[in-house]
């Protein structure tokens, strides 16, 4: 090694030495602070304590009802969504006129119809002609009619459709939650729409055609563990219809003809079934009339994931993470005095005399309430969903299933939001030199703009969508657990409790103002006296 390299190779270790010893300095002042690691511990049990006590709430006993019947605390009264291959909670209600489909084959079908009944009023009539009163001829845009592959016929089973729908053209779904668009435009006599599905092993692969000739590929999935006979046929399906005033039933009917499946098991034939009954609205019928190679079907219901916000169904396992506000406050008050108190007791200038480097000073002291806070807001949000679950479910409420992937995510991503606001706030403090004016702001920026926005909701819905992606509340999205799905019919709001951002985006904006407020922070110190 040259002499060159030798010293390049010593003053390398020496910065890294004195890094860490600026880092080890700042958590000694942090733990000698005995309000300080006080705070942290509170923080730790309000992020656990009040969350739980969120989630405990009143026990339910099927005094309150939804369109779909009582949602309260017996299990015989309460409903309970099916769970898709991916461990979503599913909407899996639809009319199915099906046979049994041994090993390979395909399925081909004509549909030259697609129309509807929906209710005026947002209910429907009692006795042996529910829908009696709908008005005909609309179709809901996502209403579905084609034809579908199923590993069996219960609820929530894996499968893969080709369809038409009211207002999106063809599609090819899959497992609830996949989507892929086709031919667009509507179906009709004039225009109407071949699809095929055809089955090799576990793979199923969707065409469509304008006029049966010439078939596009449309997609493929491969749906492992397929059984060697499954289900395969027809169906429609028709969900509710939102609007500003309610969510209305509705009905779909769809003509089927050319239906053609060479490789279904002989002897068996046609069947009709309605699958979950209508969905929300069981006593609404499904059904079929067959006339030689004409089928008519008509059913209700739809075959999608569902979230929270699907009224009256249950409540989401997330519940308990309303804890991490009581945290939030806490942290932002101690990431902003780590620097403030300094300033305020002219200690400042005893730590950039010992340490000129006022960017290294800075850094470390986020290194160090950006780690102490990230580990106590884990703590703290470790125990609520799995407790929170647990008594939600005591309570008598039905609780959406979640995957252990997506609650690591839920608790590592509330402890880096804890972490990241405590250092935006160390930021802001260094810039402003004043605890109550850095508290106030990374308050007003995090905290009031997510209760303006979502739970008081006194915002308009396009500025709550606005400041949502652009402020730090953007990263209250890490605690949301159902994404907002293209294909269901919902109204994805922030006063729905869905965000314009996907978590982890959310999360990255949040980042992103505390690492501008750092840069700016380190600018003014170099630039000012202390």
């Amino acid at each position: 090694m040259t002499a060159t390299a030798e010293r390049e190779h010593s003053a390398t270790e020496t910065e890294r030495g004195g890094f860490g010893q600026l880092v080890r300095a700042e958590w000694t002042k942090f733990r000698t602070v005995r309000g300080w690691v006080i705070a942290m511990v509170i923080t730790a049990a309000v992020t656990a304590g009040v969350g739980l006590w969120a989630a405990s709430g009143p026990q339910n006993s099927c005094q309150s009802s939804g369109p779909n019947g009582p949602i309260g605390a017996p299990a015989a009264c309460r409903p309970v969504s099916p769970v898709g291959p991916g461990g979503e909670a599913v909407s899996d209600s639809f009319y199915f006129v099906h046979q049994a489909l041994a090993a390979n084959g395909a399925i081909t079908v004509r549909v030259t119809s697609l129309t509807g009944l929906v209710s005026p009023n947002g209910g429907i009539a009692p006795g042996p002609d529910p829908e009696r009163n709908f008005v005909r001829g609309v179709v809901q845009p996502w209403a579905k009619a084609g034809i579908i592959v199923e590993s069996s016929a219960r609820q929530g089973s894996p499968y893969a459709a080709m369809m038409v729908t009211g207002g999106h053209g063809v599609r090819m779904q899959y497992n609830y939650t996949q989507d892929t668009p086709g031919l667009p435009g509507a179906v009709s006599a004039a225009s109407p729409r071949w699809l095929r599905l055809v089955r090799a092993g576990d793979t199923l692969t969707g065409y469509d055609s304008a006029g049966g000739t010439h078939w596009i590929r449309v997609g493929a999935v491969s749906l492992a563990g397929l059984p060697q006979t499954v289900q395969a046929g027809l169906f429609v399906t028709s969900p509710l219809a939102a609007s500003a005033q309610n969510a209305s039933p509705s009905v779909a009917s769809a003509v089927f003809d050319h239906v053609g499946m060479p490789s279904a098991r002989p002897g068996s034939g046609w069947r009709g079934e309605g699958i979950g009954g209508s969905g929300q609205y069981p006593s609404l019928p499904g059904g079929f009339h067959q006339a030689g190679g004409l089928f008519t079907i008509y059913g209700s219901g739809d075959i999608a994931p569902i979230g929270p916000s699907a009224a009256g169904l249950g409540k989401p396992a997330d519940d308990g993470l309303a804890g991490a506000f009581a945290g939030l406050i806490v942290v932002i008050v101690v990431g902003a005095m780590f620097i403030t108190a300094e300033y305020r007791r002219g200690l400042i200038r005893t730590t950039f005399a010992a340490s000129p480097a006022r960017g290294r000073v800075l850094a470390a002291k986020a290194v160090v309430i950006g780690a102490v806070t990230f580990v106590a807001g884990l703590i703290g949000a470790a125990p609520v969903v799995p407790l929170g679950t647990s008594l939600l479910r005591s309570h008598g409420y039905y609780v959406f299933p979640m995957s252990a992937l997506t609650e690591a995510r839920l608790v590592a991503g509330t402890a880096a939001l804890l972490a990241v606001a405590a250092v935006l706030a160390l930021a802001a403090g260094a810039i402003l030199r004043h605890s109550a004016g850095a508290i106030t702001a990374v308050i007003a920026l995090m905290v009031m703009t997510y209760f303006f926005s979502v739970p008081l909701a006194v915002l308009p819905a396009g500025a709550a969508d606005w400041l949502l992606r652009i402020t730090p509340a953007a990263a209250f999205a890490i605690q949301q657990y159902v994404p907002a799905y293209p294909q269901v019919s919902n109204a994805y709001t922030t006063q729905n409790g869905y965000f314009p951002l996907a978590p982890w985006a959310g999360l990255g904006v949040l980042c992103l103002w505390a690492a501008l407020a750092l840069c700016l922070a380190t600018v003014l110190l170099r630039r000012r006296d202390a």
